[in-house]
């Protein structure tokens, strides 16, 4: 592992052709949901964290293992339940054998954290995981204990069944760099999932990338230079967002309760930022902005009454909004 280059223009070519091989390896394991396994991988390298949103069967278990795998980092699943505490992910206090108290670190003690079914626990144990993904850190009587560096989580929501479920408040998922929405996979995809998977002689991925490597990378996109147009492209784009301000789209007054924040604004650049240099870029245009817009805007835009009389989906503000 060499990562001393001649200059950051190089060591955006290594991380690019790092990432087409990333991709080939987890594509060996995961068939069909390239789109998918991008915008993760993307979160990931943008330090941020995704909310994954689809139907049990579709890999989501499966993906994050093997990224995991592919990039030697550690990893824990925890599986959301109604009787799930804060302690049970964060750790807690125990008395060792000369009578002082010890701290037992939780499965949240992990490179990337897999929060299975986030909205089946209630919101006190969602508040402790989102305060540990925004402060990467765990506080416990006082002392403050530092969560590994990379930190991922990808947290899962059914759609499906919403029976005893503790929904994420906005200002919640407002934490989630992306809300990304999982389909089902083409017919030819399920063919060949089903073939793979049915003697049971699944691939192992091998090791593509190592965590000094991720680190070098994602401090490596933070000094991407951004052109100004980006930025107030960006900030335009959320600012049309919020109805009854003197910026707001006419479909944001007429369908929207509530606008996205300054986060929204933050993570558009933040994402148009990582998704240029996977594309070979050495710094974002608008057209890389509209690219992430729908994952990042998804979930920070509150329909209406009237938009659900009339059929109108988020996704179709959001497409109205960048065709303006």
């Amino acid at each position: 592992m060499d990562l001393n280059f001649k200059n950051d223009v190089e060591a955006i070519d290594a991380f690019v052709e790092k990432y087409t091989t990333l991709k080939q390896e987890i594509a060996k394991v995961i068939v069909g949901q390239d789109e998918i396994v991008k915008n993760v991988l993307m979160a990931m390298f943008s330090r941020s964290h995704a909310l994954l949103i689809g139907a049990p069967g579709l890999a989501k278990t499966l993906m994050i293992t093997t990224i995991a795998k592919c990039i030697n980092l550690s990893y824990n699943r925890i599986q959301f339940t109604p009787d799930l505490m804060p302690s049970d992910i964060m750790g807690t206090e125990i008395l060792d054998e000369n009578r002082k108290f010890k701290f037992v670190k939780g499965p949240i003690f992990a490179n990337i954290v897999l929060a299975d079914e986030i909205n089946r626990t209630p919101p006190k144990t969602q508040s402790a995981l989102l305060e540990a993904m925004q402060e990467r850190s765990v506080s416990m009587n006082g002392v403050t204990y530092q969560l590994p560096d990379p930190f991922f989580v990808l947290a899962t929501q059914n759609p499906i069944e919403q029976e005893g479920t503790y929904p994420l408040p906005e200002a919640q998922q407002d934490r989630f760099m992306f809300n990304i929405y999982l389909d089902y996979p083409t017919f030819d995809q399920e063919v060949g999932i089903v073939k793979s998977t049915i003697h049971g002689d699944m691939v192992e991925p091998q090791q593509i990338l190592s965590i000094e490597e991720i680190v070098f990378y994602q401090k490596l996109l933070q000094k991407v230079p951004i052109p100004e147009n980006v930025y107030k492209y960006a900030v335009n784009l959320a600012t049309m967002t919020r109805p009854g301000t003197s910026m707001a789209h006419a479909w944001a007054n007429d369908y929207l309760a509530w606008g996205a924040g300054p986060r929204a604004s933050q993570y558009l650049v933040i994402g148009a930022r990582t998704h240029a240099v996977l594309n070979g870029k050495y710094s974002p245009d608008i057209e890389d902005v509209k690219a992430v817009a729908h994952n990042i805007l998804r979930h920070r835009i509150i329909k209406n009454y009237k938009a659900e009389a009339e059929g109108i989906t988020i996704n179709d503000i959001i497409d109205k909004l960048l065709n303006q």
